[in-house]
């Protein structure tokens, strides 16, 4: 029903800067939040940042000052622009959207979704 695919992800030094995208797809009646996540090796995932439909934004603490969250509505986009990034932001980083869809029995159902990921890796 919701499909969503992410980009920008690679390898970058430490210091350097990454700006992921994530494009939602399919049949979405309402966009309430979109966000992105990340799991670094042999760590638990934890939200990096997310982005109401309001334009509202929240950040982890580690991250703040340093990435920013967009989205684009209209598109149901959203972007993370990460900068001075450091080596232990090196995860496997996925988008998150939180929708409306409509629903085969009439109405409409909320979902929660993930993308397939996209890796980054910060070395020297």
């Amino acid at each position: 029903q919701v499909q969503l695919v992410e980009s920008g992800g690679g390898l970058v030094q430490p210091g350097g800067s990454l700006r992921l995208s994530c494009a939602a797809s399919g049949s979405i009646f309402r966009t309430y939040a979109m966000g992105w996540y990340r799991q670094a090796p042999g760590k638990q995932r934890e939200l990096v940042a997310l982005i109401t439909s309001g334009g509202s934004t929240s950040y982890k603490d580690s991250v703040k000052g340093r990435f920013t969250i967009s989205s684009d509505n209209t598109k149901n986009t959203v972007d993370l622009q990460m900068n001075s990034l450091k080596p232990e932001d090196t995860a496997v980083y996925y988008c998150y959207a939180d929708v409306s869809v409509v629903s085969a029995k009439g109405g409409y159902n909320s979902l929660n979704t993930w993308g397939q990921g996209t890796l980054v890796t910060v070395s020297s």
